[in-house]
């Protein structure tokens, strides 16, 4: 009988063993993959249509985005207003996305009305016509929502410190400016869309209480399209970075804030390295109880909130730091985070706090875990990036046992002040 007298045993999450639900896989006859989780005890699935239709492979600024957005602006037989009510009418709703490589149509609905809704998807992704009155409305509104964001130093830092660490050229550096929004037709989203959605490369994700002819209704909708099975691979473009590494930049004369960028190159997912910065970049900065936090917000009172991570790209990628802090101590900030890097450079992390930050790490997991729309999200992860379920596995393999003397040597290899670009904007 279970003694009320003793408290029970705190068990830390490091000692827990987890397990990544394997998915199902089917082959639309087109070639189309499906990855599918059959899990949860509500009558609900999320459905996602990711296409390599990102702005990697637009052929001017905005056009990829504009695309994604105005596949709900109206089909060949349906004008914006039934796109939406059909969705409404079931009580579903539909989003999209765009990335740098990949965009994204999703599907949330009761399982039930899955094939209610799978034809109207269809429509949008093979006859969407872009109305121009459409088109007029989402510049006008595009526009608007862009002028009101430059006017924010954090927006505008975000923008800028990409550019500077990718170069303006590459899709993960160019931005929009308000004439790339003048400049897009109807005849350039056509295009796009044939090319990239009609035609384009596809993979599907489903997650949820699925019925029992889930690839019979995918198959009669999606396996007859010009669809075509992703290779994995997207575009490869060379890094132009800027050579300058400090800029200081003046957006509102009357800002009292500083948003400050710090950003260095870092290799992606594949390299043996990435999971390693996960662990020491959640004791840099990575949680709210980091020594970012710990000194710039909790001691020195500079900001709210300071993190750092490390971009989530299927190509090139970076480590970045993120605050906003009041302009009279932006410089302030800054020297504080070279300081923190230098303790990691040259003092190992006691036990006490590698055990939190691994046990804090090991939950994050767990939760992403919980549920059937968690677990998918970890599997197109992995799947977008090229990876397999050995990574997932590997990382947290290295939560558990990466020692502080591996971290202290990652600390000497990547937290070089001089290879930090650093922006403030005010």
């Amino acid at each position: 009988m279970l003694n009320r007298a003793e408290a029970p045993l705190i068990k830390d999450a490091i000692e827990f063993s987890l397990q990544l639900k394997p998915y199902q896989q089917y082959v639309l006859d087109n070639g189309v993959k499906i990855y599918a989780i059959d899990a949860g005890s509500q009558e609900v699935l999320q459905m996602e249509m990711v296409f390599y239709a990102g702005n990697s492979y637009e052929t001017a600024n905005a056009v990829a985005p504009a695309t994604n957005h105005m596949l709900k602006n109206g089909t060949s037989t349906k004008s914006a207003f039934e796109i939406n009510e059909a969705f409404e009418y079931f009580g579903a709703y539909c989003t999209r996305a765009c990335y740098n490589e990949t965009a994204v149509v999703s599907l949330h609905t009761l399982s039930k009305y899955l094939n209610e809704l799978l034809p109207v998807i269809k429509e949008m992704i093979t006859s969407s016509v872009f109305p121009e009155n459409e088109l007029n409305i989402y510049k006008q509104n595009s526009k608007q929502k862009l002028s009101v964001n430059l006017q924010k130093c954090d927006f505008v830092a975000n923008r800028l410190i990409d550019a500077y660490v990718y170069g303006e050229p590459h899709p993960y550096g160019q931005y929009i400016i308000a004439e790339d929004y003048d400049n897009l037709t109807v005849e350039q989203l056509r295009q796009h869309f044939d090319k990239y959605y009609v035609n384009g490369s596809c993979v599907i994700f489903v997650a949820g209480k699925l019925p029992a002819d889930l690839f019979e209704q995918l198959n009669k909708q999606f396996g007859t399209l010009g669809l075509k099975p992703t290779n994995g691979q997207p575009p490869t473009n060379n890094i132009i970075a800027a050579t300058q590494k400090k800029y200081r930049i003046q957006n509102d004369p009357k800002g009292v804030q500083g948003a400050i960028r710090m950003a260095t190159h870092f290799p992606n997912r594949h390299h043996p390295d990435f999971t390693k910065m996960m662990v020491l970049n959640t004791v840099f900065g990575g949680y709210f109880g980091s020594r970012l936090m710990s000194n710039i917000r909790e001691e020195k009172g500079y900001t709210y909130g300071i993190h750092s991570y490390v971009q989530n790209h299927l190509q090139n990628t970076a480590l970045m730091i993120s605050t906003e802090a009041g302009k009279d101590v932006c410089e302030a900030t800054i020297a504080e985070v070279y300081k923190e890097m230098q303790l990691l450079r040259e003092e190992l992390i006691d036990e006490e706090e590698l055990l939190l930050v691994r046990n804090y790490l090991i939950g994050i997991i767990l939760g992403d875990l919980d549920g059937p729309f968690h677990i998918i999200s970890r599997w197109k992860n992995i799947v977008l990036n090229n990876l397999d379920e050995n990574y997932f596995y590997h990382s947290i393999d290295t939560i558990k046992t990466i020692s502080a003397e591996e971290l202290k040597v990652l600390a000497n290899k990547y937290f070089i002040p001089d290879n930090f670009y650093e922006l403030v904007v005010i």
